[in-house]
């Protein structure tokens, strides 16, 4: 099976680099699944059900999200109901939706996705580690293919997470810098990993927005309405190929100019 997995799409940009390059990438990259994480969709914060939606209809398979979860209150009520879009799964047991789905692939070969969020500058409610195996073990009931996206700051953190892993899960991939790290890799116990997969959108940039408005904000230390940015848009993540069993037996970052 070979698992697509689409880094931090950013606001109009992210979008439309999805909605006009997914089907044929896809196809290219002969992709039996493709996971997106959305937390940056809605204008570089959050999420909205119409966007969800959207993306669902371009041929993501489920969509992961991140810090900025809640920063569109109407994603509240959908995500009670969703099964393709989760949170992460260590915030609050009373916030709405869940962090761990299960999708089909292609071939209709079931595949976990579990969403987390990192411990270090972004607060969860608990720790990664204190839901991880618990969580993993529910996957394994269903199926040996399990994908992790580890929402996370500290690249530390995010090592770390995917050496426990390691022997359990096809794959810890990542997310949250908005910079592809260059260490895909396979672990000895066959979990794929990358500390990070990059981000969906525009490059000429900080980190997705405006260099002159990030650096009048860093520079002065006074508040800015950060803006998108534009320019060198590209689709950045990773593809994984793994086995029936679930180990992984190649991991390859993912850089596609738009």
């Amino acid at each position: 099976m070979r698992i697509l997995f689409i880094a931090d799409a950013v606001g109009v940009p992210g979008r439309r680099a999805i909605e006009e390059r997914l089907p044929s990438l896809r196809e290219e990259l002969r992709a039996d699944l493709c996971i997106l994480n959305g937390e940056n969709l809605a204008d570089g914060v959050g999420i909205t059900p119409k966007l969800a939606d959207k993306m669902l209809a371009t041929g993501v398979d489920a969509i992961t999200l991140g810090n900025h979860t809640w920063r569109r209150g109407e994603i509240v009520p959908y995500l009670k109901e969703s099964e393709r879009v989760i949170r992460p799964a260590n915030m609050s047991k009373r916030a709405p939706g869940k962090g761990l789905t299960f999708v089909a692939a292609r071939d209709e070969t079931e595949v976990a996705v579990i969403n987390l969020l990192g411990s270090l500058f972004l607060g969860p409610t608990v720790g990664p580690f204190e839901v991880i195996d618990e969580l993993v073990d529910e996957a394994q009931k269903r199926t040996p293919v399990i994908v992790v996206d580890m929402h996370a700051e500290a690249t530390s953190e995010k090592v770390a997470l995917a050496k426990w892993l390691d022997g359990k899960v096809t794959a810890v991939l990542g997310t949250h810098t908005h910079i592809q790290t260059n260490d895909a890799r396979i672990q000895p116990g066959g979990t794929a990993a990358i500390t990070d997969a990059g981000m969906t959108g525009p490059h000429d940039s900080v980190i997705g927005v405006q260099a002159e408005l990030a650096i009048r904000a860093m520079r002065t230390g006074m508040p800015v309405r950060f803006e998108t940015a534009a320019g060198d848009v590209r689709i950045e993540g990773v593809l994984v190929e793994c086995r029936e069993d679930g180990r992984a037996t190649s991991c390859e970052a993912v850089r596609v100019p738009v």
